[in-house]
């Protein structure tokens, strides 16, 4: 018999003896626990949380205050500027889209910390930003607190939508997109965005960023990719660096890349998952997000731009989607050993066969894999669909717009559905330890 079991029998002695019962309790209890530290860290039970109310990682799981966190958001890109769009009251269309996401259910969005575009800019030039634009993202970082709803906020942008790495690279008064991930002047002025936006002070609520728990996750950039796809270091170092940065001013918040999920040179095997077996962007999804300052992967799924239209006849997409999501879970189980987001995936109506129904079985497909997952303490937690959208911001629609309308045999209703089983799978607390 072991000396903990004698120690434990002992003290279970004193705690029936006591003639002041509650008196004892609150003197064994803390012992109990004590003693069960090295039986928790022997089955995995343990996480490290920097600050209470801030969403942290144990293994492949995402936790808050001690609890497991399964995640069921939207993508809403426009609204930092639509909020910052004051003479057309975008304040109260960014409310009313929160509105009815919490209604639904959801608890996490996804938005752009960016714009070096033309349209309502955030950041003017290298270091100059337009205060009422800041003043629109201090909004709905305080507005999405008041409805429960986290925010992973992205950095920057691949594309020219918005600015993007190229506006960087023009900044510099250089040609090569590339460039924005080897230029040193170009890495210092995207290094300089980032510690303006993690330390900006909200005039709102008076906390910097970095210090708000609101915000789930910082992005490093939307869906990277390199000109130069046969050469896979360039986004590994720069990803390295930049992460490092990052932590390096924020331990609070997770931080993810914003990766497609496209595979590369580390396991050549895994190629075969990618769309039509082939694509090459310069990213890797293994290596890339074994990356230590990398809390978890992402990936993206549009089967009607990735594959032939044909497929979508044939049961290809189908094949596709599901053979997709299931190499990145078993990557993210076995080999990664990090949690697992879907940010974005959507069917577009500007599609030829597109209808409500299709849409709603893709939705639920992916939805259904993810619950599997998290129901069986697997790595997906989570899903983002491409994009919520209210009547006015339908406006900018992209053929990818979900309306929260009610009633029946609705999207909506998918999605309440979805919150509801996510928010009713239980699992036993975890012990929290804090760092400080």
């Amino acid at each position: 018999m072991s000396l903990k079991f004698h120690i434990l029998c002992h003290s279970f002695s004193l705690f029936f003896k006591s003639a002041n019962f509650c008196s004892t309790m609150l003197n064994v209890l803390p012992f109990f626990f004590f003693l069960l530290i090295p039986f928790l860290i022997g089955n995995n039970r343990i996480c490290i949380a920097v600050k209470t109310d801030f969403v942290g990682r144990n293994g492949t799981q995402f936790v808050l205050n001690g609890e497991q966190v399964y995640l069921n958001g939207f993508n809403a890109y426009w609204m930092m500027t639509t909020a910052a769009d004051t003479a057309s009251k975008g304040r109260a269309t960014v409310t009313r889209a929160l509105r009815q996401a919490s209604a639904v259910g959801m608890n996490v969005a996804r938005i752009w910390g960016f714009n070096e575009g033309d349209y309502i800019p955030l950041q003017i030039s290298p270091g100059s930003y337009s205060e009422d634009v800041f003043k629109g993202l201090d909004f709905v970082v305080y507005e999405a607190g008041r409805f429960n709803i986290k925010l992973i906020i992205s950095l920057v942008n691949n594309y020219e939508d918005y600015g993007g790495r190229k506006k960087y690279v023009e900044w510099a008064g250089l040609d090569e997109p590339d460039e924005f991930y080897t230029n040193s002047a170009v890495k210092q002025f995207y290094k300089n965005h980032v510690k303006a936006v993690l330390t900006r002070k909200n005039t709102i609520t008076g906390r910097m960023y970095k210090d708000d728990p609101t915000i789930f996750s910082w992005e490093l950039i939307n869906e990277p990719r390199c000109d130069d796809s046969t050469d896979s270091t360039i986004l590994q170092s720069w990803v390295k660096e930049m992460a490092s940065f990052v932590k390096s001013i924020d331990s609070n918040h997770l931080l993810e890349i914003g990766l497609e999920g496209f595979y590369g040179e580390s396991k050549p095997e895994r190629t075969v998952y990618n769309p039509g077996s082939t694509v090459s962007t310069g990213t890797d999804f293994i290596s890339n997000n074994q990356i230590p300052d990398i809390d978890f992967a992402t990936i993206h799924i549009y089967p009607d731009s990735w594959l032939p239209l044909q497929s979508s006849r044939t049961g290809e997409q189908d094949t596709f989607v599901d053979r997709w999501i299931a190499a990145h879970i078993e990557d993210c189980d076995n080999i990664i050993k990090k949690p697992l987001l879907i940010t974005e995936f959507g069917k577009s109506s500007k599609y030829p066969g597109f209808s409500l129904e299709k849409r709603n079985t893709f939705f639920k497909s992916v939805y259904d894999v993810i619950y599997d997952s998290a129901r069986s303490g697997g790595s997906c937690t989570g899903g983002f669909f491409w994009q919520l959208t209210t009547n006015r911001t339908g406006l900018l629609g992209d053929g990818y717009e979900v309306f929260m309308q009610e009633g029946p045999n609705t999207t909506a209703q998918l999605i309440a559905e979805q919150s509801s089983k996510l928010r009713n799978l239980k699992y036993p607390p975890l012990v929290t330890l804090s760092a400080e």
